[in-house]
């Protein structure tokens, strides 16, 4: 073959790059190796959260001050974790930052030992507060040096929930085109993040020079889900051998065959994972929710037999710290049994386009959320800060409301400033948790309110898409054009959010002359705007891909398509009725079980604190003008009776912030886990029903605690304790 000359050569490039120009191959939307590869050190930057990067620089840190080796065995599983979720420090870095907390807590224990016997002398030093921080440095060692498995497990739960797309991603892609390369971008785009990360690092791993080709560093990522999602490993591995398959349809049935395993995979884990998940939710409710509530019932007592051993600040650190932790912990462990799902897109809470959506507007002034929420909790804060403020600024204010059995205390403060005690006291506190649960909830409400009815939308727009496209497939098939079909298609689905996308295409097809790329992803009026889902923005990449090969292989594409959107909602539904009675349960017990019991037994502590109270006036006045003699005969009760000191009495006041609080901090972890158990990793639904769930559960914990503080304080009213 004779050599090209100069001035042909010039000639070829002039005209390949217009051809390049006509078939918009310039402008694919899949990019070259290095600069997806490139994106992986921007895209781990906004995958990891902030205080991802915060641990990273404390271990770092420590690392530099004290170095601890661990051992061979925990070296090997943090290694392992690290690299899963992406961290860049060192398993000394993580084992060393353990251990200076734990000397930083036996310091601190030391200093506050040390600063109470200098102010106070030796009777003044407390050895509780030091002993319980030396006490928690020990305790969280381990659970500091593990944060590192903490974090990859999570990883894992995020991104497993995104696999069945990730393969029906790479499976549209190669369908109509053979390239694994470019499949795995084209996944990676869409699918978000964790998962996007992980496939990026497959590239960059190429990259740097760790491995020599896409395949070798995709097998070694694989290695590390072998253990957790089986099924994925083995899809991936039928889409490498579709490679090598000369025979067309065999490497359509190889693709397919891939997704189906994936599917069937999923679909029986969880059915497992359901099963087995009735006795730990009920355990949870159990030992986290309803027996701590039930067992607050005897603190008033418990401490007034004990003498004041126990002290407010005792129930808050089991009640609103440890009982918490524990909680959430559990939860967690659960959530990490949790096998390969399907999760929500969060493209609309993630998408910084829709950040003005997050605003709330009052003509033309913007406000943000937070400072609304802000400002409502600390209102209703404030009022029940109350008591506390107007004895602090007049020792001796008091009064008394009602008459007979109905008169009430309103402060009831005791020698020595302990208390309040009074009941009016007690109904102003409700309103410090009512602040902070409807400030929050207020928050969490006006920052989705707008996002979510997008979602819904958008929601819909996806339960009907597989129907549509078979239609748009079976047009183009017929010969109608593409700009033609998408109008046509639009009108056989009028009132119905899919005719509402593919009118929108059409319109700027034909008033605004718009190409098919154009008319859906522009940027000004594209139809994708107000449709914000993977879903359809992938399929229509690949309907704009694919039309470069002619409208068969597009018609083909949309219906291969279809199917497999059908089947994926197919699995989905399954997956939600496996978990429909779990969550029910669970959903029950944050909008009305926890709320109620917490209410009642509000109720019924006042009524005993009320009682001792009585108890010791009653006392005080039979027994004045006796001898101590006479003393201990009062009803042959007086040795009880002055065991039950009022002043060692947890306060009402306090015991109701306690409870109060510890409402709000469940309802937010169970809405947490709930939200998780069913649909994965779904920021924005989480908010949005934590908005709810924080409104309906504190309402209702505040109106069953008034009522049941009034009644059961009017029946401790009216007994006579002790006859005269």
């Amino acid at each position: 073959m004779p050599r090209l000359t100069e001035e042909e050569l010039r000639i070829m490039q002039q005209y390949g790059a217009k051809l390049e120009s006509s078939f918009d191959i310039s402008t694919s939307s899949i990019p070259t190796n290095e600069s997806f590869s490139r994106e992986y050190n921007i895209f781990r930057g906004e995958a990891l959260s902030q205080n991802i990067g915060v641990y990273e620089n404390l271990c770092n840190i420590a690392q530099s001050i004290i170095k601890v080796e661990p051992k061979p065995e925990a070296r090997e599983k943090l290694q392992k974790a690290i690299d899963d979720s992406h961290l860049e420090i060192t398993p000394e870095g993580a084992m060393s930052l353990a251990t200076l907390v734990a000397i930083i807590s036996f310091i601190i224990a030391i200093t506050i030992s040390l600063v109470t016997f200098i102010l106070f002398g030796l009777e003044g030093v407390s050895i509780f507060f030091p002993l319980l921080i030396i006490a928690i440095g020990a305790f969280i060692i381990k659970p500091i040096s593990n944060i590192p498995e903490y974090l990859a497990s999570r990883w894992r739960l995020a991104a497993s929930n995104q696999m069945v797309l990730c393969i029906l991603y790479v499976v549209m892609y190669m369908r109509h085109t053979s390239n694994l390369e470019h499949a795995i971008k084209f996944a990676g785009e869409h699918v978000g993040n964790p998962l996007a990360l992980d496939l990026r690092k497959v590239f960059w791993d190429v990259e740097t020079g760790k491995y020599s080709t896409i395949k070798a560093s995709l097998d070694n990522y694989l290695l590390g889900w072998r253990d957790y999602s089986l099924e994925f490993v083995e899809s991936f591995h039928l889409i490498e051998e579709s490679l090598y398959e000369p025979n067309e349809q065999k490497r359509i049935d190889l693709l397919e065959k891939s997704l189906e395993i994936m599917l069937e995979g999923t679909y029986d884990k969880m059915l497992n994972y359901a099963h087995d998940l009735s006795s730990p939710i009920t355990m949870l409710h159990m030992l986290g929710v309803i027996l701590p509530i039930l067992g607050l019932v005897i603190f008033p007592l418990l401490a007034s037999f004990l003498q004041g051993a126990v002290k407010w600040w005792h129930l808050a650190l089991l009640y609103n710290i440890f009982l918490p932790l524990f909680v959430y912990f559990y939860g967690t462990n659960l959530l990490s049994k949790r096998p390969t799902g399907y999760s929500e897109s969060n493209i609309v809470e993630d998408n910084p386009e829709y950040e003005q959506y997050k605003k709330v507007v009052i003509g033309n002034i913007s406000l943000d959320p937070k400072v609304i929420g802000f400002f409502i909790g600390s209102f209703f804060v404030l009022i029940g800060l109350l008591p506390i403020i107007i004895h602090l600024l007049n020792p001796s204010f008091d009064f008394k409301f009602g008459q007979g059995a109905l008169a009430m205390t309103f402060l009831d403060y005791k020698e020595g400033n302990i208390g309040p005690f009074g009941v009016g006291a007690l109904i102003f506190s409700l309103f410090i948790p009512l602040g902070i649960a409807l400030g929050y909830g207020t928050y969490c409400k006006l920052s989705t309110r707008n996002l979510i009815k997008i979602k819904e939308e958008t929601n819909k727009l996806e339960k009907e898409f597989a129907g549509s496209l078979f239609q748009l497939g079976n047009r183009i098939g017929e010969g109608m054009p593409v700009e033609l079909a998408f109008g046509r298609v639009a009108e056989n689905l009028q009132g119905t959010p899919t005719g509402t996308f593919f009118k929108t295409v059409s319109i700027n097809i034909r008033k605004l002359g718009m190409g098919v790329k154009e008319a859906i992803f522009n940027e000004d009026r594209g139809a994708i705007i107000y449709f914000p889902s993977s879903f359809i923005e992938s399929s229509m990449k690949v309907l704009i891909e694919s039309a470069k090969k002619g409208p068969e292989i597009v018609s083909k594409a949309l219906i291969s398509i279809s199917k497999y959107f059908e089947r994926i909602n197919e699995v989905n539904r399954r997956l939600k009725d496996l978990l429909a009675e779990i969550i029910s349960s669970m959903k029950s017990q944050i909008s009305f079980l926890t709320p109620m019991i917490a209410g009642i037994v509000v109720g019924v502590a006042s009524m005993v604190v009320a009682i001792i109270n009585k108890l010791g006036e009653q006392f005080q006045v039979t027994t004045a003008g006796t001898t101590s003699e006479t003393i201990g005969g009062v009803g042959q009760f007086g040795g009880v009776l002055q065991a039950l000191d009022i002043k060692t009495v947890i306060p009402s006041y306090h015991f109701q912030l306690v409870v109060g609080l510890y409402v709000v901090q469940i309802t937010i972890i169970l809405t947490i886990l709930c939200n998780s158990i069913e649909r994965g990793q779904d920021k924005l639904t989480q908010k949005h029903l934590m908005g709810k769930n924080l409104y309906l559960s504190i309402i209702l914990y505040s109106f069953i605690s008034l009522i049941g503080i009034i009644v059961f304080n009017i029946l401790a009213g009216g007994i006579n304790l002790i006859s005269s």
